[in-house]
């Protein structure tokens, strides 16, 4: 599984951060950033969760298992 941040969407809320610190951190400027290229299966559910609660739906799932999602 990989995930990406929008720079554009996210206000810099921090849920994902609390959520799943493991796979995401903060930049100097308070805006979320994917911090592991991938993420642990262990982490999947937390990073899941993650994408869910995000209030600007500015995280996405770009991979998950060795194949790239789709996009329209």
């Amino acid at each position: 599984m990989k995930v990406s941040v929008d720079d554009q969407r996210c206000r810099g809320h921090g849920v994902c951060v609390t959520l799943c610190p493991e796979v995401f951190g903060l930049t100097d400027d308070g805006y979320a950033v994917a911090i592991a290229s991938d993420v642990p299966t262990e982490l999947e559910k937390a990073t899941q969760e993650a994408i869910e609660c995000c209030p600007e739906q500015a995280i996405s799932e770009t991979e998950h298992g060795r194949w790239p999602i789709a996009t329209p």
